[in-house]
């Protein structure tokens, strides 16, 4: 059976993939308002965030960066070679408004084998969210360690 994944050796800097795109609805906004408890009236209150500089309401900035890491997520090129996330630096640099519709630009910034456990290594990678009108709402990076390569099977 073919893997539908890659490990950490096989991504090179400077590949770059497009995620699928997902319209950001006003459920999200609530589901999220109401796990995180951020009840933000930019958010949450329709009349109060017509009177600010976006004129509607928006969407909480990480909710873009949790569908962001989702949207990379459903393409599957970790799923079997991750093995933890280890830091994301976020900037949030537009609006992404209820109704939009993002996808995610993805770039490798780094692929790098670990010295000290050359099975793993590091991948960081840069998402620029970007919606229906080609506005960019958000830029982030994530590292993540990955396999290296496929792990040797043990011999039973």
């Amino acid at each position: 059976m073919k893997r539908s994944y890659y490990y950490l050796s096989e991504f090179q800097v400077g590949d770059k993939f497009t995620t699928l795109s997902r319209t950001v609805t006003e459920t999200d906004v609530v589901l999220f308002a109401g796990i995180t408890g951020d009840n933000n009236p930019i958010h949450t209150d329709k009349t109060y965030a017509e009177s600010l500089p976006f004129g509607s309401r928006i969407a909480h900035g990480l909710l873009g960066a949790g569908i962001a890491t989702g949207l990379w997520g459903r393409m599957g090129l970790v799923d079997g070679s991750a093995i933890a996330a280890l830091s994301t630096e976020w900037k949030f640099v537009g609006a992404i408004k209820i109704g939009d519709t993002i996808h995610c630009e993805i770039e490798v910034l780094e692929a790098k084998r670990s010295k000290s456990k050359p099975d793993r290594g590091i991948l960081n990678i840069q998402y620029t969210i970007v919606n229906q009108d080609g506005a960019v709402c958000q830029v982030g990076s994530m590292a993540t360690m990955l396999y290296w390569e496929e792990p040797e099977k043990e011999q039973a």
